[in-house]
């Protein structure tokens, strides 16, 4: 079970990534949880909370499926 998690939630992880500049248009990357940092002059996210979020919207359509 442990296994899955890490699985899914690295999977949106990815796709967060991938996806970032489409996705804070829809408000994602920005939730309470969310870390943006800037070092030396680039922006990094870290979308903790939208991952999560994301993960389990995921879990819960596959579950349904």
């Amino acid at each position: 079970m442990t296994m899955k998690w890490l699985l899914t939630t690295f999977l949106a992880l990815l796709v967060l990534t991938a996806l970032q500049p489409w996705l804070q248009k829809l408000g994602i990357g920005r939730l309470p949880g969310d870390l943006r940092l800037r070092i030396k002059g680039r922006e990094v996210l870290l979308p903790f909370a939208s991952t999560v979020l994301l993960s389990l919207l995921l879990m819960l359509i596959a579950r349904l499926i």
